[in-house]
């Protein structure tokens, strides 16, 4: 039997560069629905768990929750936060980047997550499917081997 999971939501900010976003390359996925951020017409989020920097740790027991991420830079984050607050915040700590940062005003949390980086991660804490999701990403390879994903690695084309 195939498990159901409700559809990613990415909001993404209207100043996020294309070129420069990790989870661009997802879109056209059936699991992935993106959203412009100011969004206009917001979709029901009462089943859902926000990506946040804050918050009770991503555990198991959000297995059957929808995903709300959030995707801008960390200058917008807390504007595009402010929208979202009725939506629970679920963090994910002990985890390291592999993008290079490049925050001229110092806004970058030292726990920071590239966007495609906390996608990943929330997906294996929450035994859904990872494949797929670092196909595009340049430093999906570090990012692997910083985090002690061997087994995926090995995989990897």
């Amino acid at each position: 039997m195939e498990s159901y999971y409700p559809p990613t939501i990415i909001v993404r900010h209207t100043h996020e560069n294309p070129r420069k976003c990790s989870v661009w390359p997802l879109r056209g996925r059936p699991d992935v629905l993106f959203l412009t951020y100011p969004v206009k017409e917001r979709p029901p989020l009462d089943d859902y768990i926000r990506l946040a920097v804050e918050g009770p740790p991503l555990s198991p027991a959000d297995a059957d929750k929808g995903i709300l991420l959030l995707d801008g830079s960390w200058r917008w984050a807390a504007t595009m936060t402010r929208a979202f607050l009725d939506v629970p915040a679920r963090s994910l700590s002990g985890w390291r980047t592999a993008y290079p940062r490049a925050s001229k005003d110092g806004t970058d949390p030292d726990n920071g997550l590239a966007s495609i980086e906390a996608l990943f991660v929330a997906y294996h804490l929450l035994g859904r499917p990872t494949a797929g999701l670092l196909d595009h990403y340049y430093w999906a390879e570090q990012f692997l081997r910083t985090n002690g994903f061997d087994k995926i690695l090995e995989k990897l084309p």
